[in-house]
């Protein structure tokens, strides 16, 4: 088992115990942990479930949709952060400066 996949289980498992606790079936953390891919995530549910002691499955289920949620947005953030830079860089790069002094040269031309 790797770092990443011993982490995983972990937090998996913490999950699991707070369900039991609330009195949902361990079964479900299996579920959450599988739409919710990663440890961060699964954390950030744990805390719900101890804080907050939703008292439904439509509770848990909503706050994983919205957990799920705020983590497409931070990729699609991420994302678009990442395509600015390389936009940027090709703004400031040589080769830009280059190509548009040949376009200049080869208008002047004709």
């Amino acid at each position: 088992m790797t770092e990443n996949q011993r982490i995983w289980a972990e937090n998996r498992d913490r999950m699991a115990e707070a369900l039991g606790k609330l009195g949902y079936p361990e079964s479900l953390a299996d579920l959450l942990a599988g739409e919710l891919k990663n440890p961060r995530a699964m954390e950030r549910m744990t805390a719900y479930l101890r804080g907050v002691r939703p008292h439904s499955m439509e509770m848990i289920v909503d706050e994983m949709l919205a957990i799920c949620a705020d983590v497409r947005t931070w990729q699609e953030k991420k994302e678009a952060q990442a395509s600015q830079a390389r936009y940027n860089a090709w703004l400031n790069s040589d080769a830009r400066w280059q190509m548009e002094e040949e376009e200049e040269d080869g208008e002047g031309r004709t």
